[in-house]
């Protein structure tokens, strides 16, 4: 059991605050023609290109091209936006206004391997939801890898979040929905949770307790 001592809290985003579908991107590749879809992308083992991406080293227009080189002559860069945007979904309201109350008793941090393509795709589902785009007035900061050039698992993300915002990792609680997304924040110090795919945020038992 976490003790309610935790002064900050950072949020992964996909699957924990956004639902997410692996399988739609996925299925959306493999109608374009690119059957072995599944072997260069998964949610926890990704090859360079998707690492890069989400790191920031190659830009969008680079990712789609290097995708159009696997799919059918005629295969449209709008198509491939589509389809690695089709695992995007919903807001739900509830967790929105969660994190709103949540925010008068602690720091709020959120922390995404994400790449420009699926910001923007989010902020499109925030729209939708709340009309408006504007994520970041959830949270005293955002962190997006493309964006800082760091990604999760590795420890050196976590630090550099906690430096930048003078947190101690010992009062800090992380938590996210892949579980070597969790051990990376253990091994730099903070205390983190797991969420189970049948467990929605607000469920937890730092929340609960």
């Amino acid at each position: 059991m976490f003790e309610h001592s935790k002064e900050a809290i950072i949020f992964d985003l996909g699957g924990v605050l956004l639902n997410l579908d692996y399988d739609l991107t996925e299925k959306a590749f493999i109608s374009l023609g690119m059957t072995n879809f599944g072997e260069s992308y998964s949610q926890l083992q990704q090859t360079q290109l998707f690492d890069r991406f989400e790191r920031g080293e190659v830009s969008s227009f680079h990712f789609v091209n290097q995708l159009l080189d696997r799919l059918p002559f005629g295969t449209t860069a709008n198509q491939v936006v589509h389809a690695w945007d089709a695992m995007i979904l919903d807001f739900p309201v509830e967790r929105l206004q969660f994190l709103e109350e949540l925010s008068k008793k602690h720091r709020l941090f959120l922390l995404s391997n994400t790449n420009d393509l699926h910001i923007d795709a989010v902020r499109r589902s925030l729209e939708k939801t709340v009309g408006h785009r504007n994520l970041e007035q959830y949270f005293e900061k955002t962190y997006f890898s493309s964006a800082i050039g760091m990604r999760k698992p590795d420890s050196n993300i976590f630090e550099f979040v906690c430096a930048e915002n003078n947190l101690d990792p010992a009062k800090t609680l992380f938590i996210d929905d892949s579980p070597q997304h969790v051990e990376g924040a253990k091994n730099a110090g903070l205390d983190a949770l797991l969420l189970a795919k049948d467990q929605d945020v607000f469920e937890l038992p730092f929340f609960l307790a």
